[in-house]
């Protein structure tokens, strides 16, 4: 009968680690990402991403091979145990390849300690996010898939304001990329620093394009 208890809570514990991981990692948890385009906005203004279909190209590579891996493979080494945050801060600042990439950030931890802890340490916010989930009793897998998935809204939305992406395809795009982002987030789950790469020139290029355009309606 105990073992039967212990096991039930044990249970109980995991449903509201997965609860809240998921509450978190909603694209309508308000940090702020609505305002970050990753250099999106760019690529749309000057005719780089036209329609669906080049959406959803530009995300799925983002995920697969761009910041958006690279992202996932620092919230998992950010996730180990005895991981160093500081260290990994400051090799994540080295990393981003744009000034609006550090403001997205930035601003993004901003947000998100404040509605979490606020006496949490300064950090980038992908390793904020790892130090917030740490203890969740929830497979790292399925952590940095909620992550990806998250991230993919938040750029789906750009064009949905931008383009604009009607709603309808806009899902059609999210159920299409879900192969995409599982992928990234098994090869991303405990992987190290020799895990962190990016091929995606057209989007870094972007993203730095993007801070010099005259009129803007996103900070990166």
């Amino acid at each position: 009968m105990t073992t039967g208890r212990m096991a039930f809570r044990w249970r109980i514990m995991a449903e509201l680690d997965r609860l809240r991981l998921t509450q978190i990692l909603s694209p309508a948890f308000p940090i702020g990402s609505f305002a970050h385009s990753q250099g999106l906005e760019w690529a749309i203004a000057s005719g780089a991403v036209r329609d669906g279909a080049g959406m959803e190209a530009w995300v799925a590579a983002v995920i697969s091979r761009g910041s958006g891996f690279a992202d996932a493979v620092f919230l998992s080494m950010g996730r180990q145990a005895g991981a160093d945050l500081d260290r990994l801060a400051e090799l994540y600042d080295a990393f981003v390849p744009a000034v609006g990439r550090r403001l997205e950030a930035a601003e993004l931890a901003r947000g998100f300690r404040a509605l979490t802890d606020a006496s949490a340490p300064d950090l980038p916010y992908v390793l904020a996010l790892a130090r917030e989930t740490a203890s969740l009793d929830v497979p790292e897998v399925e952590v940095l898939g909620l992550y990806l998935q998250a991230l993919a809204v938040q750029l789906l939305s750009v064009a949905v304001r931008f383009m604009p992406l009607g709603q309808g395809e806009t899902q059609r795009i999210l159920a299409a990329l879900a192969p995409v982002i599982a992928d990234a987030a098994r090869r991303a789950s405990g992987a190290g620093e020799e895990a962190l790469f990016t091929f995606t020139p057209g989007a870094d290029i972007a993203a730095m394009a993007q801070e010099h355009m005259e009129t803007r309606i996103f900070r990166s």
